[in-house]
């Protein structure tokens, strides 16, 4: 019973979410809600950043870089179908943990650098929470972003 709760979390998660990620282009990517928020293109990357390293605390390895947590958006440009590509493995790698951690295993304790010390299904939870809180950011910036201000040249 258990697995199956998960992986109907996991499942909810990836069909809200999908709502905002399905919109996410190359073209909207630069969008920000103003001009101190991160664009787009910035959060979809540090969605599919966290939830594979988040994933390195639960005992999964990944080769994934850290390159949004804890950075600013400079308008650096990054690749959404890559981000997407990270999402769909962090994605997989959830449900994989699911599917191959007993039901003891959830409750055993993990430390991580930002919670201190919680169980493994506390942080799987932040690890959905994480995703929709930024899907809704991503969503409210389709709606009402704006193009990033660049100079005009003299």
């Amino acid at each position: 019973m258990q697995k199956d709760v998960l992986l109907e979390m996991v499942k909810q998660n990836r069909y809200t979410s999908h709502f905002s990620f399905d919109r996410v282009t190359e073209q909207n990517a630069a969008l920000r809600l103003n001009d101190k928020t991160a664009s787009i293109g910035f959060i979809y990357r540090h969605i599919g950043e966290t939830i594979n390293l988040f994933g390195h605390f639960l005992g999964i390895p990944t080769d994934v870089k850290n390159t949004t947590i804890g950075q600013i958006d400079a308008g650096q440009h990054f690749d959404t179908g890559h981000s997407r590509e990270l999402i769909e493995r962090g994605y997989k790698m959830l449900e994989g943990l699911v599917e191959d951690n007993s039901e003891e295993d959830w409750l055993k304790p993990v430390d991580t650098p930002f919670f201190g010390t919680v169980s493994r299904v506390r942080l799987f939870a932040h690890a959905l929470f994480h995703t929709s809180n930024h899907a809704g950011q991503i969503s409210l910036t389709l709606s009402k972003g704006i193009k990033p201000f660049v100079d005009e040249p003299e």
